[in-house]
Parts: structure tokens; C-alpha cells; sequence
């Protein structure tokens, strides 16, 4: 359970749902001979192939019958997937492998796949926007996605989502999802290896809540952390939904981008400049002042206020916004999430790390007109792990990566532990009640 004793009891209600990381939930991928020496004869993967073409037609009718049995319950359009892998295959090969039967290419496909279950270690860190598309909706209601970072085999994260609607009144119900999920696709095959931008489109079939975007580029394969969307308003409701995260290669880490209008073709792009060697930028939901703005943590420790002329390039350090003042956040402080507007000015929840290098949330309020003035913070936690939600993948953390406005509500999904997810909503007027001046 959460702590819901002091004032922050009467801002914010629990909701019981938790969503939790799942080994049952899996994806059809790419399976690649990342084992295999380059010095063999040959090359590993030809080998594969060349073994499958010894198969005689009924041996290799036989055992693609067999496979298809075994998976094609378990995955959406499994033989088309098998299909397409086998023509990506085909043009590595050191040789044509000539004409082939629709089974023996689909056999190869198939064994050049492999399923992958991509949240079974974690599930954590949302963030949450209103989906493009509002027909139907109610004034009362939105309908939403929401982000999640899924941890799978090798501590690889990915980015999956969730549709749902929202009401006014603090409640919310999120939409089924089937037990397999799509990845989206590249659209040019020729750039994992890019260092600019690139673009990943959704199956034409596939809903939003069954699709994941796995990590492409070399910088991105050790994982894509932490999604940190928002509607951003480019003027005249002229919507783009931009999301800032982290992407790790193993051994380095940079802010990237991820960009979309209707979450079927998605831009995902570096950060260019000195502040985007950072992880945790989160950007404001519109200009300020003519320039793009974002908050950051530079240094490891405070909160910065950054701006910058152009989207994708960063390049001042920033103006310090927020130290550590109180002792659970004596270690760091950092921002959960995009700024959100009010009529009391930007609220931002932020994440404070205390003794025992325990996460906590909280919250502070800017300046509408000027974010770099502190308008006040909250001496407390307003969430913070007790009992049994002390456990998880990694202990004694709560964090979010953003929470939506709903009137005078907010809606905020939450990472427990690192092996959860749990959603609170709090009331706007009272939220701003638990803050102390700057």
C-alpha cells in the first residue's frame, strides 16, 4: 500500500487497480544469430538456411505444419510475420537461395524469430496524454494513452501502451488488451545503425495497446527508458505529441525524442547539444516566452529550467530551478513528467531520493508567465512506498512520468517498485494547499 496519512490524504484518492508485469504477454521478433562468428564458414546463418533447403518438400511441409500449429495461436498474422522475416533474410544471404515454396520460405522465416516477452521482469514508469482522436467523447471524458516502460529478457526496456477513457470525476477504466502484441516496424530497414532520426509505423490492424516500440539504433539496444509524454500545442490547437526519454546503449546514455500526430507513424530522434547527454528532460507543453522550454536534472542532484529555439538541439546548462531542501530528497530531485497548467500556475510533480536511496513523490508549483520562479513545493511526500509495495524488481521507489488533467483532477499512473502500476487521482485546489511558499 501506499502512506495516505497527513494533509496529502485529503488531496489524493488510491485506486485499487494495480497493472503488473506479465510473462504471459508476448511479441513476435526478430531473432538474430548474435552468436555466431563471423570467422565461420561460411557465416552461421547460411548454414541455418542451407540445412532447412536439405529438407526434402514433405519433411519441410511437415515441420512448418508443426511450427505454425505451436505459434499461430499465440501471435497476430504469425505467417505474414514469418513471410516478411524470410525476404529480410533472404537479401543477407551469401547466395540466392533460388525459388521456393511458400512453406519451406515461411519455415525460414520462422527460424529466424523468436517470441519475446517484454514486460515479464517489470513494468513501470507511466506518463499519460489525451489520445488524438476524441470522437464520441463525452464533455465529461477523455480518452487517453498511456506509456509504460516494460523491462523483458536481458534487462532490455521498451515502450508499451494503453488506451482508456477518463472522467471528471476522478475515474477511469483502461481497454482490453489481447495476450500477444505487435512491435512497430521500421520503415527503412538500412538504418539501425543511424545516429540521426528515424521512423517506426504501427500495423495497420494492430491497436495502440497491443503495440511496442522496441529499441532500433545502436544507441537505443540497451533499452528506451522512461517516456515522458505531452500534447504539445504548436498554436491554434495545432497538436504534435512529443515525448523526451532516455536511450541507454549499454554503455552511454543521451535524451532522445519521440514525436507522432496520430501514433501510427512515430519520429524518434536525438537531442542534439549539451543538455541532451542527460536522462529525465521533460518538455513544457507549449512555448514560453517563443522558446521551447523543459525541465532537467544537469547536474545529477537539482532541478533545472532549460530553453531553447530549436526542438531538437539544447545546448545551454540552464537556470537552477529547485534544490534539495527537505531531508527526503536530500540525495536528488528530479521531474516526474511534463509541467501541467493550471490557473494556480505549472504544477510539477517531482521525484525526491532520500536515506536508503528511497524514491518518493512530490510536488511544486511555477510561475505561469515565468517558470524559473518557484512559487512553492511541498514539505511532505505525496506519495511514498509502505508495506508490502516497499518490494518489487527495485525497492522502496515511487515515480511517475506524467499525469493528465482532467478539470479539476488530475489522473496520475505511477511505477511501484519498479514491478508495478498503480494510479491515484488528486484534486488541483487541494494539491496546491499542501505547498509551502519558495
Amino acid at each position: 500500500m501506499l502512506e495516505r496519512t497527513g494533509p496529502s490524504a485529503q488531496a489524493l484518492r488510491i485506486h485499487d487497480l494495480r497493472l503488473h508485469a506479465d510473462p504471459g504477454r508476448v511479441v513476435l521478433r526478430p531473432f538474430h544469430l548474435g552468436w555466431q562468428s563471423k570467422n565461420a564458414p561460411g557465416g552461421r546463418a547460411q548454414k541455418l538456411v542451407d540445412d532447412i533447403l536439405s529438407l526434402s518438400d514433405d519433411e519441410a511441409d511437415a515441420e512448418y505444419e508443426r511450427v505454425r500449429k505451436d505459434f499461430a495461436e499465440r501471435h497476430w498474422q504469425t505467417e505474414q510475420l514469418f513471410q516478411q522475416r524470410f525476404a529480410e533474410v533472404r537479401e543477407s544471404l551469401a547466395r540466392d537461395v533460388g525459388d521456393l515454396s511458400p512453406a519451406r520460405q515461411r519455415l525460414i522465416g520462422a527460424f529466424f524469430c523468436h517470441e519475446y516477452t517484454y514486460a515479464a521482469a517489470a513494468l513501470m514508469n507511466p506518463s499519460i496524454v489525451p489520445y488524438p482522436d476524441q470522437s464520441g467523447m463525452s464533455e465529461d471524458a477523455c480518452r487517453f494513452v498511456m506509456s509504460l516502460r516494460a523491462v523483458g529478457e536481458g534487462h532490455i526496456s521498451s515502450i508499451a501502451f494503453r488506451e482508456g477513457i477518463a472522467k471528471h470525476d476522478g475515474s477511469f477504466e483502461l481497454w482490453p488488451q489481447a495476450s500477444f502484441a505487435t512491435a512497430l516496424e521500421l520503415d527503412d530497414l538500412s538504418l539501425t545503425d543511424s545516429d540521426a532520426s528515424v521512423w517506426v509505423h504501427r500495423q495497420p490492424d494492430s491497436s495502440l495497446s497491443n503495440s511496442v516500440i522496441f529499441p532500433i539504433t545502436e544507441q537505443q539496444s540497451g533499452g528506451l527508458e522512461d517516456l515522458r509524454l505531452t500534447r504539445f500545442d504548436h498554436g491554434g490547437e495545432d497538436y504534435e505529441w512529443i515525448g523526451t526519454y532516455t536511450a541507454y546503449s549499454g554503455s552511454s546514455i543521451r535524451s532522445e525524442l519521440l514525436r507522432t500526430r496520430d501514433f501510427r507513424n512515430i519520429e524518434l530522434a536525438p537531442i542534439e547539444g549539451r543538455a541532451g547527454r542527460n536522462k529525465g528532460m521533460a518538455l513544457f507543453p507549449e512555448k514560453i516566452g517563443g522558446q521551447y522550454a523543459m525541465l532537467g536534472r544537469q547536474d545529477g542532484k537539482n532541478l533545472y529550467l532549460l530553453k531553447s529555439d530549436d526542438l531538437e538541439t539544447w545546448d545551454e546548462e540552464g537556470t537552477l530551478l529547485m534544490e534539495p531542501r527537505y531531508p527526503w530528497e536530500f540525495i536528488q530531485i528530479g521531474n516526474c513528467g511534463s509541467p501541467i497548467r493550471t490557473e494556480h500556475g505549472w504544477i510539477v510533480f517531482t521525484h525526491g531520493v532520500g536515506a536508503m536511496r528511497k524514491y518518493a513523490l512530490g510536488c511544486a508549483l511555477l510561475d505561469l508567465d515565468d517558470p524559473s520562479k518557484l512559487i512553492g513545493r511541498t514539505r511532505e511526500p505525496v506519495l511514498t512506498a509502505v508495506d508490502a509495495d516497499r518490494e518489487g524488481y527495485v525497492p522502496n521507489v515511487i515515480y511517475t512520468c506524467g499525469a493528465l488533467r482532467m478539470g479539476q483532477k488530475l489522473l496520475i499512473p505511477y511505477g511501484i517498485s519498479d514491478s508495478a502500476v498503480g494510479f491515484a487521482s488528486a484534486d488541483i485546489d487541494k494539491l496546491v494547499t499542501l505547498m509551502v511558499q519558495a
